[in-house]
């Protein structure tokens, strides 16, 4: 069984191999992370450690029973109450509801831990797979996302209002 894990050092090569891995279906849906953060992945890394350190972001890994990082799911910019939602997951796994309930999962864990009470979440307009994802974990569309906040493509901002 899948067991969502905050982001720590020792996860870095499963993480590493995770991106190397699903890059080309990543790009497919979403913008490209570029070679500049596969060649200054090490630096990337330790300063998300350290933003997941200050309390500025929460970052977790879903990681597989063999070690694996299946998913990666992560708050960005918490603050005040509120915070950001982006996640991905592997190939090997999308389309079986995985990430719906590891959104589900992080929701829960975003208010409990977190202090979160709302999250808001981009997607594209040609990412249907994410519209889903967040329409069944209670998303609603609130507004027009820029392609500035999707990485060169247009689409829209959700929204989820947790109780806590």
């Amino acid at each position: 069984m899948p067991k969502l894990k905050p982001l720590h050092a020792a996860h870095a090569p499963a993480v590493l191999a995770f991106e190397l891995a699903n890059r080309a279906y990543f790009a497919a849906s979403i913008s490209d992370r570029g070679d500049d953060f596969f060649d200054r992945f090490t630096d990337r890394y330790n300063a998300s450690l350290a933003e997941q350190e200050a309390g500025t972001c929460a970052f977790y890994v879903l990681v597989a029973e063999d070690g694996s990082v299946l998913g990666r799911f992560n708050l960005y910019d918490v603050q005040d109450g509120t915070a950001r939602l982006g996640y991905r997951v592997s190939e090997r796994v999308a389309g079986r509801g995985v990430a719906t309930a590891t959104v589900r999962e992080l929701c829960r864990r975003a208010t409990e831990m977190h202090g979160v009470l709302t999250l808001r979440a981009a997607t594209s307009h040609d990412n249907a797979a994410s519209q889903r994802v967040l329409a069944k974990a209670g998303f609603v569309p609130v507004g027009p996302a820029t392609p500035a906040d999707l990485g060169g493509k247009s689409g829209t901002w959700y929204q989820r209002d947790l109780q806590p």
